[in-house]
């Protein structure tokens, strides 16, 4: 909820990201904005480092958004893009997805507001049209309709108010590899 009040200022680049290499990018992001302000949203928990790909490039990371785990075999029949500590339950979940039969790239989008900045064609490199589209966000998941489309899943919390140790609310709502999983597999159907 907070993550996407700021999102709608104008011309704020909000950046949250999912480990220490996306951390650094972040600040490069926030220095080269000259003209317009930067908030990083950061989470308390610990969080282990991204699995990338060997021909990942680091500079893709200020582009806003990239791919960190590409399908295995070819052109993926899933993307999940997520943010933050939600990528590791990404990861998790491709991992499971893809013994299953499923390709699935992971997205990781730490910053939404640069990723719109970029051209169509780097946009469409990383979300493909006609790919099955997930997004995971500990947050709102109403306005991820207008990054991933309206007919992809978007697994998010449309509630405020509730307080417990992370853990807690993790398995409460819905934020365990187990769980993401569960319900990308119902939704595929």
């Amino acid at each position: 909820e907070h993550v996407w009040a700021l999102r709608m200022i104008p011309n704020l680049a909000v950046i949250r990201p999912a480990d220490a290499l996306e951390c650094a990018a972040a600040w490069s992001i926030a220095l080269s904005r000259k003209d317009a302000p930067t908030a990083f949203s950061l989470t308390r928990q610990k969080v282990a480092k991204v699995p990338r790909d060997a021909n990942f490039d680091p500079k893709n990371v200020l582009k806003g958004a990239y791919v960190a785990v590409e399908a295995s075999g070819g052109t993926p029949d899933i993307v999940i893009v997520a943010t933050g500590s939600e990528v590791q339950l990404a990861v998790g979940a491709r991992e499971r997805l893809e013994k299953k039969g499923k390709k699935v790239r992971v997205v990781s989008a730490p910053c939404l507001e640069v990723f719109a900045q970029q051209d169509e064609a780097y946009k469409k490199s990383v979300l493909p049209a006609n790919t099955e589209k997930v997004s995971i966000e500990a947050g709102r998941s109403d306005y991820w309709k207008t990054i991933v489309g309206a007919d992809a899943l978007t697994i998010g919390i449309d509630h405020f108010g509730a307080s417990a140790p992370d853990k807690v609310l993790a398995e409460k709502f819905g934020f365990t590899v187990d769980a993401v999983t569960a319900k990308i597999e119902a939704w595929l159907g």
